[in-house]
């Protein structure tokens, strides 16, 4: 039987792609547990653009489906392969190809770590400001993919507030280059902005120009804990009018607490119903931290400080980033993503609990409070067909109580395969049908990432 994909095997670089089970294994997934893998054509991992066109090209010309990759740190299934496709990872495109300190931008690769592009430009006395939980690990490819935000997104915005211009290869293996350098660029549609979040629908990313900050001049650090989920709530209301713009506020409820306390000895308060953590950039750090004390301190926190110690702030922060870490570790795991206006998240983290309660799923909540999103982890005890089933009940009625408040059933995660069935309870048919009326003009074909997204 001749080889189908002998054609792409001349046209690419040998160590470009693989058929061997053991290595394709490992490219199957990403991380939502309830997806099912299917088993590719191909893996293929490029190191150029020219070579994401030629694997578009051949993509095109066979009629061969194409799941696109970064990092495989995706919580929704979008990175998840299918069966017969291609899945082309970006994760050796890693190239900084241009930084531009006075202008305070960067151009690199669809492969670099998130993490990666601070720690590029801190010589300068710049950094990268999007800083998702999985910063450390995820690439900008996909963190442009979806949209992702992360615990800095209170004050600086999530990724779209910080890509300026991109390189896409789209279905046919043309090259499209979208926006420039500039913050002020109104020369015809916004291209840029119509790929962030498409998780791999319209087109592959392979590199983008994202927009730099200048790293504070000072940071400070608050922490609060409350005995009911109502006396944290009220504090987060009176922090949101009293003015200040933190950096960083996050929340963490009882069950999340005591996963990171099991992971890693912080001496946090094992009792408390829920802790918030803020921070607070630039020369008024310290006021602003203050305010959040006494805010806190106001809606009757059981214990409120602040700090403006370097270390004493990396550790409380740390505290927040092990909390995915700590309950992933415990067994099978279900990451939801939802966000609300911020002033109704007192109603949905009593909602939760009481979903949690009702159908005897362990939830952690932990979350974004300042832009309303968490991420309700749903701790399972297996993954029988019956614990499935109840956990995918728990996750519609999340959702559902998600749309009862005027949010949205997907913040940063994105839409993947995971929540193709709830889109249609938050948009309506229009919405629905232009979305579908742009993927069909950019892919008339379908191969992007079919079945995923919108």
């Amino acid at each position: 039987m001749s080889d189908p994909l002998e054609t792409l095997r001349h046209a690419l670089p040998a160590a470009a792609l693989t058929t061997d089970p053991d290595v394709m294994s490992g490219y199957r997934q990403d991380r939502a547990d309830l997806v099912a893998a299917g088993k590719p054509l191909a893996v293929l991992r490029p190191t150029t653009t020219d070579e994401v066109v030629t694997i578009m090209r051949w993509a095109s010309s066979t009629g061969t489906p194409v799941v696109a990759r970064g990092a495989g740190t995706g919580l929704s299934g979008g990175a998840t392969a299918l069966d017969g496709c291609l899945v082309v990872s970006l994760e050796r495109m890693t190239a900084v190809r241009d930084t531009d300190a006075p202008n305070q931008t960067v151009v690199v690769e669809a492969g670099v770590i998130n993490a990666d592009v601070s720690r590029a430009v801190a010589h300068l006395g710049l950094f990268y400001p999007p800083d998702p939980g999985s910063f450390e690990i995820s690439t900008i490819g996909g963190n442009l993919a979806t949209n992702a935000g992360g615990m800095r997104c209170v004050k600086y915005g999530v990724t779209r507030s910080s890509v300026l211009g991109m390189e896409v290869v789209l279905a046919d293996g043309k090259v499209l280059r979208t926006g420039g350098r500039t913050v002020k660029n109104v020369a015809g549609l916004d291209l840029t902005q119509l790929f962030v979040g498409s998780e791999g629908t319209l087109g592959l990313i392979t590199s983008a120009t994202l927009r730099l900050r200048p790293l504070p001049v000072k940071t400070a650090t608050a922490v609060a804990t409350f005995s009911t989920l109502e006396a944290g709530c009220r504090a987060l209301d009176e922090i949101f009018a009293s003015g200040v713009t933190p950096s960083v506020l996050e929340l963490m409820d009882q069950e999340t607490i005591n996963a990171v306390e099991d992971h890693t000895r912080m001496d946090l308060d094992r009792t408390a119903a829920l802790l918030i953590i803020g921070q607070a950039d630039g020369v008024d750090a310290l006021r602003e931290v203050n305010t959040i004390v006494s805010c806190c301190e106001k809606a009757g926190a059981s214990l409120a400080m602040a700090t403006d110690d370097p270390a004493e702030g990396d550790m409380l922060m740390q505290a927040r980033r092990l909390a995915g870490h700590a309950t992933t570790e415990r067994g099978p795991t279900i990451i939801e993503d939802v966000v609300v206006p911020r002033s109704r998240l007192g109603e949905l983290l009593t909602a939760i609990a009481h979903i949690a309660k009702k159908s005897g799923i362990r939830i952690a909540t932990v979350g974004h409070a300042g832009d309303g999103n968490v991420h309700p982890q749903l701790l399972l005890p297996d993954l029988s067909e019956t614990t499935k089933t109840t956990a995918m009940t728990v996750a519609e009625q999340i959702c559902a109580a998600t749309l009862e408040l005027d949010g949205s059933i997907t913040g940063e995660h994105g839409v993947g395969q995971l929540k193709m069935g709830w889109l249609a309870q938050q948009l309506d048919s229009t919405a629905l049908a232009v979305q579908a009326a742009i993927r069909a003009a950019l892919d008339p074909q379908g191969l992007l990432n079919p079945g995923r997204g919108y």
